[in-house]
Parts: C-alpha cells; structure tokens; sequence
C-alpha cells in the first residue's frame, strides 16, 4: 500500500469509496464541492494494486477568535473501503495527512469524529481549549495542535466550509 496525493484521475474512485464507506453520498457530495471551491489543503489516497482503498481530506475552518495568517483544519472525511477497514489504513492516512498539513503551515486541526480513535494521533477534547462546533458535539469534537503554543490564540465556535452544510442539504432532499 502507498499513500500519495489525489490525482483527478481518482476522483470517480474516491467518490465511489466515500459513497460505500458512509453508506450515501453526503460524504462524496462534499469532498467534490469542496475540490470545486477550491478549498482542499491535502487531500491523501491509500492505494493498493492499482486501486483507491482509502481517503483523507482536510480544508480550512474559521474560528471566532483566531490570529491573523493562523491555518485551522477540518479532518473530514476519511474513510477505507469495508472490505479493507481495521488493517491499519486510516490510521496511515491520519498521520500521512496531519504531516501534509504540518508542511503546508497549518497550526491547528479539528475533528468530528470516534472519540476512541482519534486520541490515539494527540487529538484532544475541542471543548478544553474553549472552542465549539456549529453541530452542539462535545466528546466528538477533537483538535490537534500542530505548531507549538496555537491552541493558546484560538476560542470560540469553529465552523466548517459551507460545503458541509450545503452537501448535507442535498442529500437530506433526495
């Protein structure tokens, strides 16, 4: 297995992976609205013979009280394909994506998400540090320091691009 960068040529791959991994297309709508936008800092593969296994995807939140130049991001979504989860292939992505995100300056992540998991990678209770969510999660809302002495600048409500909302909407519609 490697973990590299997408290319356009995985998208159909990673579209179907999310879709399966989720069980809907919430998850795929938003990664290819978020491309779309524009606003994807790293986005990871796992492959394996050929094939996308799994994904990561991380672009930028907004926080209430946050310096000037400082880089926040989401960790949303990550998946594996059912039939190649609990091999160690997120965990892979997890760490393969907070350095990509290490080296493109980012400070600070968030995430929502297993509060049995996401621990193991220094990820810590959001609430602790004074920030919240838009989605009322406390437990389930994590954050990661990055660079040294961030989580001390940021407080307040941390909110996800609009494509989350939005991709959520739709999928609700159908």
């Amino acid at each position: 297995m490697t973990i590299r960068d997408e290319i356009p040529d995985d998208y159909p791959a990673i579209r179907e992976l999310n879709e399966r991994a989720f069980g809907g297309a919430a998850e795929a709508k938003v990664v290819d609205m978020l491309r779309a936008a524009k606003r994807v800092v790293a986005s990871l593969v796992a492959v394996h013979a050929h094939r996308v296994i799994g994904h990561i995807l991380f672009s930028p939140v907004a926080v209430a009280e946050a310096p000037e130049g400082l880089r926040v991001v989401g960790l949303a979504p990550m998946s594996v394909l059912p039939e190649f989860q609990n091999r160690g292939i997120g965990s892979n992505l997890v760490r393969a994506g907070l350095e990509a995100c290490r080296r493109a300056g980012c400070g600070v992540v968030v995430v929502l998400g297993h509060t049995a998991y996401y621990p193991r990678f220094g990820f810590v209770k959001a609430k602790d540090y004074g920030l919240d969510n838009e989605y009322n999660a406390v437990d389930s809302f994590m954050v990661r320091e990055l660079q040294d002495g961030a989580l001390r600048e940021i407080r307040g409500l941390v909110k996800y691009s609009p494509e989350f909302r939005d991709a959520a909407e739709c999928s609700e519609a159908q």
